[in-house]
């Protein structure tokens, strides 16, 4: 389901999409170019990061003559009040969320290349071979095993340690979702993701030591070509942590590609910074090249 909306860039057109996911649905935006798209790039999101973050991005894409599908998880954004939707979990975010999006995209384009994205947990959701079908490759981006203990300095995690094993679960579970915006780390979410959020954290081996979500076994059946985007400067998402996720994925091929301020000429990246626009030069054409080359069976 969508409607046509103008885009402030010329050439560009939008359309709102809704898709559901079992008896709910999530709140996304179909990017077209001005031309017919030669392929459609979806783009899974970062915990507690709007969809609109990702407009850059998705303009950058467009002009490359790609498609490309950006969207809320559900509880967040345009995807639901996080109060109305407190059962939500991270997993049924990379497990309802993840995949109905992909599958919407394979069927509003047959025949076309099909991309994927993913950042933090889209990346770990796919990771986890959530939203594959279709793909020969997929690239994550700032994804990695969060094991709270991990983050360095010393200040950010006893920071986040206590946003995510004590504030976070407390103000939730009393409110009756995360506030994110007032704990200034994004959006406002779900209670249950939040406490399963913090539940993970708590583990050296992320979701990788909860029995439930099979994850060991999920990554190890990946056979797609991975490319690892990071930054030097990502106190979350460190080039060790991130090689700690990725080494999972014992039957797939990774690409790593590590970023420095330097290079982007920006005095900071972090767990956000390759999606903003001062990454626009030096990261997004090589990301956007990996994900269109052609496969060698082809």
């Amino acid at each position: 389901m969508s409607d046509h909306r103008n885009s402030p860039v010329a050439g560009i057109r939008r359309e709102n999409l809704t898709i559901p996911v079992a008896s709910d649905a999530v709140a996304g935006t179909l990017w077209l170019p001005e031309g017919e798209p030669r392929g459609v790039v979806v783009i899974h999101p970062a915990t507690a990061t709007p969809e609109r973050f990702y407009a850059g991005f998705a303009e950058y894409v467009t002009g490359r003559g790609l498609a490309a599908v950006t969207y809320d998880y559900r509880g967040t954004g345009r995807s639901g009040e996080p109060r109305k939707n407190p059962h939500l979990r991270m997993r049924d975010w990379m497990g309802g969320d993840v995949p109905a999006v992909a599958a919407w995209t394979r069927a509003r384009f047959p025949g076309l290349p099909l991309h994927a994205v993913g950042h933090s947990i889209g990346g770990h959701a796919m990771v986890l071979g959530h939203g594959l079908e279709g793909l020969d490759r997929f690239a994550v981006v700032s994804s990695h095993l969060a094991h709270t203990r991990t983050i360095a300095p010393r200040k950010e995690q006893l920071r986040v340690a206590a946003m995510l094993h004590v504030v976070g679960p407390a103000l939730s579970r009393t409110l009756g979702y995360m506030p994110g915006n007032r704990l200034g780390i994004g959006e406002n979410m779900p209670t249950a993701a939040m406490v399963e959020w913090g539940s993970w954290a708590r583990r050296p081996g992320y979701f990788f030591d909860d029995p439930s979500m099979d994850a060991t076994a999920r990554a190890a059946a990946v056979t797609q070509d991975v490319l690892a985007l990071g930054a030097s400067d990502d106190p979350w998402a460190s080039p060790a942590q991130m090689r700690a996720l990725t080494g999972r994925l014992t039957s797939a091929a990774v690409e790593h590609r590590t970023f420095t301020p330097e290079q982007l000429g920006v005095a900071r990246i972090g767990h956000h910074g390759l999606f903003r626009r001062s990454a626009a030069d030096a990261v997004w054409p090589g990301l956007v090249d990996w994900l269109t080359a052609p496969s060698p069976q082809g």
